[in-house]
């Protein structure tokens, strides 16, 4: 094999390997209440970001109450926990309900987003959803907690 044909064939293997990393790293907007219904099992109230993580697991982070704080990366097919960590914080928990969330990603689906990557919300409400429509194209969508509309859309 030439030198040439090598560097050929590490670059497609490189291509096919970061496209189906790509790939794996994306839900559906049909599995997001799978996912919220999750979070809500393990406890979680307010929610600051959820992140793909594959096609069946999600890793959320957010408040069980109003002390403790967690980032969990939970298993979408099973109860299985598949990391945990939490902390008692003294600020009071803050973030988005289950039915915010569901809001968030309706504006986003009315964009054309058919697969998210992740959601995620400052403390001064503006939310920010990555994902993609479905003709694989990224979208980054913009809304504010509370809002029907979404405030931009950044198309890549």
């Amino acid at each position: 094999m030439t030198f040439k044909t090598l560097m050929i064939a590490s670059a497609t293997a490189l291509t096919l390997v970061a496209g189906s990393a790509q790939a794996d790293g994306s839900l559906g907007l049909d599995r997001v209440d799978a996912a919220l219904e999750r979070a809500q099992a393990f406890g979680f109230t307010h929610i600051e970001e959820i992140e793909a993580k594959g096609r069946d697991a999600i890793e959320v982070e957010g408040w069980l109450d109003d002390e403790w704080y967690a980032d969990a990366w939970l298993a979408l097919n099973s109860d299985e926990v598949l990391r945990e960590e939490r902390k008692r914080l003294v600020t009071s928990a803050w973030g988005m309900t289950a039915d915010d969330v569901r809001q968030a990603f309706a504006a986003a689906g009315a964009e054309g987003m058919t697969e998210f990557e992740s959601l995620q919300i400052n403390e001064a409400g503006y939310i920010e959803i990555e994902g993609r429509g479905q003709n694989g194209r990224e979208l980054e969508i913009t809304t504010r907690q509370g809002q029907d509309g979404v405030l931009g859309v950044e198309r890549d």
